[in-house]
């Protein structure tokens, strides 16, 4: 088999057994892609070490981050031993493959302060002046940080999926996963504005609008690149950082849940972690974020 054919092969089967969310599968697809460009026109079973080695190579010389080279390396070994195992190659070449271990990167948080300050700020503007595109930006961000979901998940969102008595919303995460997570009062004050204010005013500008809660500016269902540039926008210059999305509201989220005594499977399940070890990174945050404050506030620190 070709190494490109048993590429196709084994995303599909991501996709269709192991049930993995399309942005994992894409991603998988794009690194074994990298592979396929890398070691030519060549089948599966002619890629040996040398071969995943020198693709590893390449990729330092054209200056991939650590990250994005332990990356790869770990969906290079999914691939093989998928392959070994459906009896496609009769050894694993990945075995012995090694790539740089990921440096430890804490996500990048917002103070509760900051937070507090941001979301009144938008607050008073939205009611203020009721322009539906204002309204929407706070129920937006009231949201993801009320309830920490994924951008993903909340550009999904269905009306029929909101409980706003109840404060609860119906979310579909990764593997297509369903669960249920709570939102606070300001986030269920800043939907019934935005419900009630501005979404018909959205919905009138476009005949395809269907049942999404957030809407764009032409009345479609809104999408992850416009919740992104919201994002940037206002949480940026708050943690200095160009480049912030909206996950950064979800890592704020965490940690604040967490500083304030939450459990740590609470915060695991709300979050829709399948693993707790993806949840205890928001320990070390608080953890970090503790060190500093004893660090400035203690004279024998």
């Amino acid at each position: 088999m070709q190494l490109a054919a048993a590429v196709q092969a084994f995303t599909e089967y991501l996709e269709r057994v192991r049930r993995l969310s399309a942005a994992t599968v894409r991603a998988y697809r794009s690194d074994l892609r990298d592979l396929t460009a890398s070691a030519g026109d060549i089948t599966i079973g002619d890629v040996d070490l040398d071969v995943l080695r020198d693709w590893l190579w390449k990729a330092t010389q054209r200056g991939d981050a650590r990250s994005t080279l332990a990356r790869r390396a770990a969906a290079a070994r999914s691939f093989f031993t998928w392959a070994t195992e459906h009896e496609i190659i009769a050894h694993d070449p990945s075995l012995r493959l090694i790539a740089p271990k990921r440096g430890r990167t804490l996500p990048v948080v917002a103070s509760k302060d900051a937070m507090s300050s941001l979301l009144e700020q938008h607050r008073s503007r939205a009611t203020a002046g009721g322009d539906p595109l204002a309204l929407r930006d706070h129920a937006i961000l009231e949201t993801l940080y009320g309830s920490g979901i994924r951008v993903s998940e909340l550009c999904g969102l269905d009306i029929d999926d909101l409980d706003v008595d109840r404060r609860t919303a119906r979310v579909l995460g990764k593997g297509a996963k369903e669960r249920v997570v709570p939102f606070g009062v300001p986030a269920r004050e800043a939907l019934n504005a935005y419900l009630r204010r501005a979404r018909p005013a959205l919905v009138a500008r476009s005949d395809a609008s269907g049942a999404a809660v957030f809407l764009g500016s032409r009345g479609g269902r809104i999408g992850p690149r416009a919740v992104y540039s919201l994002v940037a926008e206002v949480l940026g210059p708050l943690v200095g950082s160009e480049t912030v999305g909206p996950h950064a509201l979800r890592h704020t989220a965490a940690t604040h849940l967490l500083d304030g005594g939450a459990d740590l499977r609470a915060v695991q399940e709300i979050l829709g972690h399948a693993s707790l070890g993806t949840t205890q990174i928001y320990t070390h945050v608080s953890a970090e974020r503790l060190t500093a404050t004893y660090r400035l506030a203690h004279p024998r620190a």
